[in-house]
């Protein structure tokens, strides 16, 4: 990959191109033009510039999705300490540092992860409102490890939250309401309550097929988790939706906010 220039400016666009980039699965040109925006950013502007530290927690994204998470966790570790030593505790960019690290912190450090979302979510609480969304991302988030940590009452109580939130915020049809609504139909599931979760899944589909279309990777999800709730796991075409799907509800989070 050609480098790109040492001015301020070229480099917040190439930033902005490496955070975007991603996206699209194009995760290893993302890592590849982050690592060099960061070095010079480092070198340009310093290592505690709010500029480079934002490079930083967008590489940390990349390491992550191109699968190295080590490297990745210890970016994120580094970089949220320098934003809460340089910004303050309560920043919208060390809170979203937090919630990042938290998000890569579940898989190996579960009750690590617990307590940085459980302080995330407080602080956004505080700073930004209940209702705001990085607020009910962090909720969401924390309500997801509770799960993995076999709290399952309690991530539900949340996940009904943040589902009565989101629908009264952004409406019912919006993709984070139906992102929330999914994930509580298959908490619901899980603690065997499959009536409830195939009425809230039957209304997902409807409101997916509308709004995102018969074909978009969530209208699959909740198409072939229709089939199951309605006891046809077994049926080929189910298997074969959820196996090619799975890897996208495998990750831990609601996904991590690359800085601008």
């Amino acid at each position: 990959m050609r480098a790109v220039g040492g001015h301020p400016g070229t480099l917040t666009s190439a930033s902005n191109l490496a955070a975007s980039v991603g996206h699209p699965g194009e995760h290893q040109a993302a890592r590849e033009l982050g690592e060099d925006t960061l070095a010079r950013r480092r070198r340009v502007l310093g290592e505690d510039h709010p500029d480079t530290l934002a490079s930083a927690s967008n590489l940390a994204i990349s390491l992550s999705a191109v699968g190295e998470h080590q490297a990745a966790r210890e970016l994120g570790e580094d970089t949220l300490a320098r934003r809460r030593r340089v910004l303050g505790e309560d920043h919208p960019d060390t809170l979203a540092s937090a919630d990042n690290l938290a998000i890569s912190l579940q898989g190996v450090r579960g009750q690590a992860a617990r307590e940085l979302d459980e302080d995330t979510l407080a602080r956004r609480r505080r700073v930004l409102g209940e209702d705001h969304p990085d607020t009910l991302a962090s909720a969401s988030n924390l309500a997801m490890l509770l799960g993995r940590l076999g709290e399952d009452q309690e991530a539900r109580e949340l996940d009904e939250d943040i589902l009565a939130r989101r629908r009264r915020v952004l409406g019912e049809d919006h993709p984070d309401t139906l992102t929330s609504a999914f994930i509580l139909a298959a908490k619901l599931s899980e603690l065997g309550e499959y009536q409830a979760a195939k009425e809230l899944n039957e209304d997902i589909l409807a409101r997916r097929r509308r709004v995102l279309g018969d074909r978009h990777p969530d209208t699959l999800v909740a198409a072939a988790f229709a089939l199951i709730l309605s006891g046809l796991a077994a049926d080929p075409k189910a298997r074969a939706t959820m196996e090619t799907m799975k890897a996208a509800w495998s990750q831990p989070g609601e996904g991590r906010a690359p800085d601008g």
